[in-house]
C-alpha cells in the first residue's frame, strides 16, 4: 500500500533545503532512505497523526538482536520502561506468529529508526555511541510516530535557522512542516523536547549556531538527550489517547527503578 509522509515537529507533529526555509511535502527520491539525519522512510506517506499508522491498541511489539551485551540489552529495556511509566504505550516481545513488530538492531549505520506503524518488521537501530537512556527513548519515540520539533509549522516563533551555517547535504534536516498537514496534539513548541535539534547540529563555522532560540530558555536547553520532557509525554499520551497524567511525578517510578 502506497503512503505518503508529510513533515512534523515531533513530532507527533504528524509527520513526516533548500537555501531557505520551505514549506513542501517531503517525497523520498528512493524506496527507502535515511531522512533528518535519524528517521528511515520507507514509503512517502499522510501525517502520522492518522491512527492506521500509530501501534494498535498502543502496544509496539519487539525483537532484540542477540548480538547486544546483556548490560546492553537491560538499558534498552529500561529506555523502553521509562516510555511505559509516563503513558499508555506498551513494549512486548514478540512472538514468531506476530507480524508488526520492532526489530532493534545494532549495524554500524548509526542511530535510527523507522517512522510509526508498518505492519511488518521495521528498525530501531542502535549501533555505538546510541544506547543512552535519551537517545533510546528519541528513537523509540519516531517509532511511535514523532518527528524532529525544529520542523514545526510554527518554528519561526520560536528559532531562527542560519541556512548559510549548515551543511549543504544536511539542509534537507531542517525543512518546515506544512501548516495544513501538521498536527502536534494539542501541544505548543518546545525546546526542552528530547526531538529537537542542538544548537549546534550540522554546522560550518563552529563559532556560529545553526539554531538560534527567540525566546527565553528559562533554565532549558534545545537538544537534551536525557528524557522524555513534559509536552513530550504530553503529545504521547494524547497520540495515543492515553488517559493519565502526564506531570513529571510519573519520572519517580522511573529513577527509582
Amino acid at each position: 500500500m502506497r503512503r505518503t509522509i508529510c513533515l512534523l515537529p515531533l513530532l507527533c507533529l504528524s509527520v513526516r533545503t533548500p537555501a531557505a526555509p520551505l514549506e513542501e511535502t517531503i517525497k523520498p527520491a528512493g524506496p527507502e532512505r535515511l531522512y533528518q539525519g535519524d528517521m528511515h522512510v520507507k514509503y512517502s506517506r499522510n501525517g502520522l497523526r492518522d491512527a492506521k499508522f500509530h501501534w494498535p491498541n498502543a502496544t509496539v511489539y519487539f525483537k532484540i538482536s542477540t548480538t547486544f551485551s546483556e548490560p546492553q540489552v537491560n538499558q534498552i529495556n529500561l529506555a523502553m520502561q521509562m516510555i511505559q511509566n509516563v503513558s499508555c504505550v506498551r513494549f512486548v516481545p514478540a512472538d514468531e506468529d506476530v507480524k508488526g513488530y520492532v526489530f532493534v538492531n545494532d549495524s554500524d549505520t548509526g542511530c535510527w529508526s523507522q517512522i510509526g506503524y508498518y505492519g511488518q518488521e521495521q528498525i530501531v537501530n542502535l549501533h555505538t555511541g546510541c544506547l543512552s537512556l535519551g537517545i533510546i527513548q528519541h528513537e523509540l519515540l519516531h517509532t511511535l510516530g514523532f518527528l524532529h520539533q525544529q520542523n514545526s509549522a510554527d518554528r519561526d516563533d520560536y528559532i531562527n535557522i542560519d541556512w548559510t551555517n549548515i551543511k549543504e547535504k544536511h539542509k534537507k534536516n531542517f525543512i518546515k512542516a506544512n501548516s495544513s498537514l501538521v498536527w502536534n496534539f494539542g501541544s505548543k513548541y518546545d525546546y526542552n523536547s528530547i526531538m529537537h535539534y542542538s544548537g549546534t547540529a550540522f554546522r560550518i563555522n563552529s563559532s556560529r549556531p545553526t539554531i538560534e532560540t527567540l525566546q527565553n530558555l528559562n533554565g532549558r536547553r534545545i537538544g537534551q538527550r536525557e528524557r522524555m520532557s513534559d509536552t513530550d509525554i504530553s503529545r504521547l499520551n494524547n497520540m495515543y489517547k492515553c488517559d493519565l497524567a502526564t506531570s513529571t511525578e510519573n519520572w519517580e517510578s522511573n529513577e527509582n527503578s
